[in-house]
């Protein structure tokens, strides 16, 4: 059988109905993953998730996204340029 995976919570913690499921946690942390207790008491609740492949479906940004989001919501000029003059005086 697998291991059980708690889902996460909109708070961003792993939780269940009444809370942290530490019971669920450990049992996926130390036996799942192999994690040794002291790694896994050092991690966040995040960190867990994120290594119990929570969260791992959204793509990170690429180029081309990026791309598409200066196109889409451009810099606005913060102001008018001042040039020096060759005495570097504005």
């Amino acid at each position: 059988g697998g291991v059980a995976c708690p889902r996460l919570h909109r708070a961003g913690g792993i939780v269940s109905e009444g809370g942290l499921d530490w019971a669920g946690l450990m049992r996926a942390g130390l036996r799942g993953l192999g994690l040794r207790p002291y790694e896994f008491w050092a991690l966040t609740p995040a960190e867990l998730a994120l290594m119990l492949g929570e969260g791992a479906a959204r793509a990170p940004l690429t180029r081309a996204g990026l791309a598409a989001l200066a196109a889409r919501w451009p810099d606005a000029p913060a102001g008018p340029k001042h040039r020096e003059d060759a005495d570097g005086r504005v």
